[in-house]
């Protein structure tokens, strides 16, 4: 992902749940919100990988090839040492970059074929 990213932990450390859930006021939606959050940036993330990934993709592998492929060992590489998508999350959260809204606080609307997940 981008360079805003990179500044997020890469390892687990101990959070201060008071400071987490101060602008939402519950931890129960504060852990909601991280986990909606944490599991769309798992997608972009993903989506990013196998676009670059395609381009090594071939139809008639050998043995040879696989082993020989140091760039792509290289992009996967780089992918396994990005923090993970719970900690840019978090991250998020404390520099304010996360938008979200409460259901019930949004006016009635008529009766929709499907409910959205809001975050």
């Amino acid at each position: 992902m981008n360079a805003k990213h990179q500044n997020a932990a890469k390892s687990t450390i101990t959070r201060d749940v008071n400071k987490l859930d101060k602008d939402i006021g519950n931890v129960y939606e504060t852990v909601v919100i991280l986990s909606k959050r944490a599991n769309q940036i798992a997608v972009t993330i993903k989506e990013e990988l196998g676009a670059k990934l395609e381009e090594f993709a071939s139809n008639g592998e050998n043995l040879e090839e696989v082993y020989e492929n140091r760039e792509q060992i290289e992009i996967s590489k780089h992918y396994e040492r990005m923090p993970k998508p719970g900690a840019l999350a978090i991250q998020e959260l404390m520099e304010g970059r996360i938008q979200f809204r409460r259901a019930e606080d949004e006016p009635a609307a008529p009766a929709a074929p499907a409910a959205r997940a809001t975050v």
